[in-house]
């Protein structure tokens, strides 16, 4: 299993990347969480809000969850991460069953 470690500009867009991901069934869950992000961008440090998604998916959806994003998201160079994770038996299963 991983995790998927993905930043946006706001809850609404946090949102829609979400229910497009599960739409497609390449996550089985995702958590939203609100930020503040330092970063450097143009040659300069910049601050902001932003809004955190974790996706719990399979190892084999990385890809498609990442060529997805890329497609909907406003940020020029978008944060995908990418997490791996272990799970107790049950969960892992549930992830598998939800993603295929």
């Amino acid at each position: 299993m991983i995790l998927i470690y993905i930043t946006a500009k706001d809850k609404a867009e946090a949102k829609k990347i979400s229910k497009h991901l599960l739409e497609k069934k390449l996550v089985a869950c995702i958590n939203i969480f609100p930020i503040e992000s330092m970063y450097w961008w143009k040659g300069k440090i910049e601050e902001g809000n932003e809004v955190v998604i974790i996706a719990k998916t399979k190892e084999e959806n990385y890809n498609k969850v990442k060529e997805e994003v890329k497609k909907i998201h406003s940020y020029s160079v978008p944060c995908i991460l990418k997490i791996k994770a272990d799970a107790n038996e049950e969960y892992q299963k549930w992830i598998e069953k939800e993603t295929s």
